[in-house]
């Protein structure tokens, strides 16, 4: 008998061995750069150059650096998660690597980009005009990246400064870009200096609300949920119902979380009409809604 024992024991020990060593999902890193080409450690290990993709990381916090030549380097400490994670870095060149020569050979003005956005939330379908100075150089490259097409980057144009050494460019993307965060960068053409803004695209999603429960009586609370995939950090709930309801009534503006929901509890007032009540949800900034009903009788 307690050599039976003795050997279910040393099996559960196995086990349970087996069952806490098993490995977490590994995550992948998708790096870009700008200037492209620059070389990559990852926890002091060399791993390629932009753009690429590092697949197998353990999860957890890593050591990431880029280097590239006449730039300073840029480091981070960045947590991976299981899954795909998105890394976009502008290095900034060295003093003195961003003069250039004329034909005469001599040493011009060191050259300078800088660049703003007009919205930093848009919508889709609205335009977006990057503008800003150039000096020491006759042209500025804009590359943007973001989600979907963008991921590894897309030059978008290369303009010229005006006698101010000024520029500016519309972007009119129309519906055909995913909603999320993007970052348009502006360099000169052998990409020696550089400036970045990011903003956000919100739209092509949906809203919508569920009550949970669809008959409640006054004083009860109910749960309004949803889902908001347009990529807005916000949604607005207005109720509308009998009486002083009619022109709706604002419940105020909730967060949408990483998982793109949200959640509210709402308690009914005991003085509240009986009757049917709509509730009215839209992203901030509304570019589309959803509704939902449930009842409110009195409570016996």
């Amino acid at each position: 008998m307690i050599r039976e024992i003795l050997i279910l024991t040393f099996v559960s020990i196995l086990l349970a061995g087996c069952i806490s060593g098993q490995p977490a999902e590994s995550g992948a890193l998708e790096l870009t750069s700008s200037p492209t080409g620059a070389e990559i450690y990852l926890d002091n290990q060399f791993r390629g150059s932009t753009p690429t993709t590092i697949s197998g990381v353990d999860p957890g916090n890593h050591t990431l650096e880029l280097r590239s030549k006449g730039y300073r380097s840029w480091k981070a400490t960045v947590a991976v998660p299981s899954g795909t994670s998105n890394y976009f870095a502008a290095l900034t060149a060295l003093p003195g690597s961003e003069l250039s020569v004329d034909s005469n050979g001599t040493e011009t003005a060191p050259a300078s980009v800088t660049i703003t956005v007009s919205k930093e939330q848009m919508i889709v379908r609205e335009s977006n005009i990057f503008s800003g100075t150039a000096t020491g150089t006759g042209s500025v490259s804009l590359t943007l990246f973001g989600p979907g097409y963008f991921s590894n980057g897309v030059v978008l144009s290369q303009v010229t400064p005006n006698a101010a050494n000024i520029w500016s460019y519309t972007w009119n993307p129309g519906s055909k870009i995913q909603s999320g965060t993007y970052t348009i960068v502006a360099s000169d053409p052998k990409k020696t200096v550089s400036d970045q803004k990011k903003f956000t695209v919100i739209g092509d999603g949906v809203v919508t609300v569920t009550p949970s429960s669809y008959a409640v009586g006054t004083g009860d609370t109910v749960t309004l949920s949803g889902r908001c995939t347009t990529g807005a950090p916000n949604v607005r709930l207005t109720l509308f119902g009998p009486e002083r309801f009619n022109s709706g009534i604002d419940l105020g503006t909730i967060s949408v979380t990483a998982d793109q929901t949200w959640r509210f509890r709402y308690t009914t007032d005991i003085t509240m009409p009986a009757g049917v009540y709509t509730i009215y949800v839209k992203d901030v900034p509304e570019t589309t809604s959803g509704t939902s009903q449930f009842t409110i009788g009195y409570a016996s």
